[in-house]
């Protein structure tokens, strides 16, 4: 099935929840609100015709500009060898997505490093905490204003460039 059928099939069953397609870039990509990404996914996985039975990634982007840190969601139905995208956009100041690991169990540490990185929160995690920094570090380092700090428990974060 290609992007186009899915994005009618969500449309259809999901209304407003579910916004534009994009057929345009390497991946097509589908919008949906964040209230609604678990019960899409879950669609997604449950459906015969769909069966989107992997998540190969999730990630998130910080779009400052926007003020919104974008989620993706890459899908993958080894039965019908289909793919499809999804993108949750949420507000940078508060981001609050619910969680698809009840859907798929890879998002797990999949959404704990995008917590851990960007500081989006998933409601419903069964252990959203930090993945790859310390558990007392302050901030997100991939968010665009993240400053990285000078000293960490009496340790230079400098380093020489290894491009001399």
């Amino acid at each position: 099935m290609d992007a186009a059928a899915i994005h009618q099939r969500l449309k259809a069953r999901f209304g407003d929840q579910v916004g534009d397609c994009d057929l345009q870039g390497h991946d097509p990509a589908i919008r949906v609100v964040p209230a609604a990404i678990a019960d899409v996914s879950r669609f997604l996985r449950d459906e015969s015709d769909l069966r989107f039975d992997s998540l190969s990634n999730e990630t998130g982007v910080d779009y400052k500009a926007r003020n919104a840190i974008e989620v993706v969601y890459h899908l993958y139905s080894y039965k019908h060898r289909h793919a499809i995208v999804l993108k949750v956009d949420a507000v940078r100041d508060n981001p609050l997505v619910p969680t698809v690991e009840h859907v798929w169990k890879a998002a797990n540490w999949l959404e704990r490093e995008i917590y851990d990185l960007l500081g989006v929160t998933f409601e419903g995690h069964t252990d959203l905490r930090r993945l790859l920094m310390p558990e007392d570090w302050v901030g997100y380092p991939l968010r665009k204003d993240f400053v990285e700090p000078e000293m960490y428990h009496g340790i230079s974060t400098r380093r020489e460039s290894l491009l001399k």
